[in-house]
């Protein structure tokens, strides 16, 4: 098979799986929280160099504040986690979003993270925190405007790699295979720039259960697309 360079997954599916068993929506999210260790490592060993998962949006916010704070709570709890992960898999570790919307002890963690793990050679492994892809987009068009005013840079500076390049996915090469689980089929704002010309496979399996198995399957899926990015195949 043909390994996609650059994964991204959209976890969809935790708070129904867990229900449909009965339990709390939290519970689903601790699974959840597990599986994406179980993905990484499987990820890498496959030979997929970049993984990113889009893990709390800016949309989320709205759910209920029990909810929200559990994430939260879970989501420092996956910081240390992960810190330990990244050592045993030599995971470079990045977080896409705005950060500033966070707790100053959750930044601090993602800065120590992302610092201590910086120059590992393992997978690249990127976690979308208070993310959303229309956000990412205005910060970075602010970020020129500021630019544009300061006379750094003129409009005719601004390409599209320009553009590219302030974004949180900075130097990241764009998603080749995007994974949506528990049978959503729509990208909810999720690297809206940066999906332009890549494959989507849907799965009905809940993000809890997303095994080895079921990246297989969106792999070989993904190895059945024809991409021409816009160019028609000679005859």
């Amino acid at each position: 098979m043909v390994m996609p360079k650059h994964v991204a997954i959209i976890l969809d599916g935790n708070g129904r799986w867990a229900k449909s068993k009965g339990m709390p929506r939290n519970y689903g999210h601790i699974q959840g929280a597990k599986t994406v260790e179980v993905i990484c490592e499987e990820a890498y060993r496959m030979g997929i160099q970049y993984l990113t998962v889009y893990a709390f949006s800016t949309e989320n916010w709205s759910r209920p504040k029990e909810e929200v704070d559990a994430l939260m709570k879970l989501l420092r709890n996956y910081m240390k986690t992960c810190l330990t992960t990244a050592k045993k898999n030599r995971m470079c570790v990045r977080v896409l979003g705005d950060k500033t919307g966070l707790d100053e002890d959750i930044r601090n963690r993602i800065a120590q993270l992302e610092e201590s793990t910086k120059d590992n050679d393992g997978l690249h492994f990127q976690i979308a925190l208070n993310y959303g892809g229309r956000d990412e987009i205005v910060r970075a068009v602010k970020e020129i405007a500021n630019r544009v005013e300061k006379g750094e840079i003129s409009a005719e500076d601004v390409t599209e790699d320009y553009l590219s390049g302030l974004l949180d996915t900075g130097s990241l090469p764009e998603p080749d295979l995007l994974i949506r689980t528990c049978n959503e089929q729509r990208i909810s704002n999720f690297l809206l720039w940066q999906l332009a010309y890549t494959e989507f496979y849907f799965t009905p399996v809940a993000w809890p259960d997303f095994s080895k198995e079921e990246l297989v399957k969106a792999v070989e899926a993904y190895n059945h697309r024809d991409r021409r990015y816009g160019r028609i195949e000679e005859e």
